[in-house]
């Protein structure tokens, strides 16, 4: 599947705290195929991610703030993980905003870790199966959502994965559903 991903425009919403390894291995992943990438947080300037929620890794530039930003300017969007990023991301209007309309949307979404708790607040996630890591599973369940302890998890424009272990299987699924594009969403 080479290239597969040419052309498309793929946003990444992340905040301080987002661990490294979950922004950095799917973008590069979508990026091999010919994906183009912005980087959209809650506020100008760069964000500063970590290794293992606790150790100071890279800064990052944001390219855009989520308050400027359309789903319609997008064909899909990453969301990592990290405790402390989706947890910036469910408190900020604009980014729960985004993230709503893009899942409603229809366009494939790919989120690991931590990253479902910005979809709980968006509330799109009930009726809907993911994973995620351990402690959000409650939450997920609470908004109304199926939780499975699986290495990646697809329901409609939603793929999912628990922890920076399972990146090479959602890094490949994600490439696959960015690739197939326009999902209904729900299905």
């Amino acid at each position: 599947m080479t290239n597969a991903l040419t052309g498309r425009r793929v946003a990444v919403l992340a905040a301080d705290g987002v661990e490294q390894v979950e922004l950095v291995e799917p973008v590069k992943a979508v990026r091999a195929q010919g994906a183009t990438t912005e980087l959209l947080s809650i506020d100008d300037g760069s964000i500063q991610a970590m290794n293992h929620d606790v150790e100071t890794a890279d800064t990052f530039p944001v390219d855009k703030k989520v308050s400027e930003a359309s789903a319609d300017d997008y064909d899909a969007l990453i969301l990592p993980g990290g405790t402390t990023n989706p947890d910036k991301l469910r408190t900020d209007p604009a980014a729960v905003a985004f993230v709503k309309s893009f899942v409603e949307s229809g366009k494939p979404v790919g989120v690991i870790c931590h990253g479902p708790w910005t979809l709980v607040e968006a509330d799109v996630v009930r009726g809907r199966t993911l994973t995620s890591w351990p402690s959000v599973r409650t939450d997920i369940r609470n908004a109304g959502g199926t939780v499975v302890d699986e290495e990646v998890v697809v329901d409609g424009n939603l793929t999912s994965s628990r922890n920076p272990d399972d990146l090479p299987a959602f890094c490949r699924e994600v490439v696959t559903q960015f690739a197939q594009g326009r999902l209904h969403a729900g299905t």
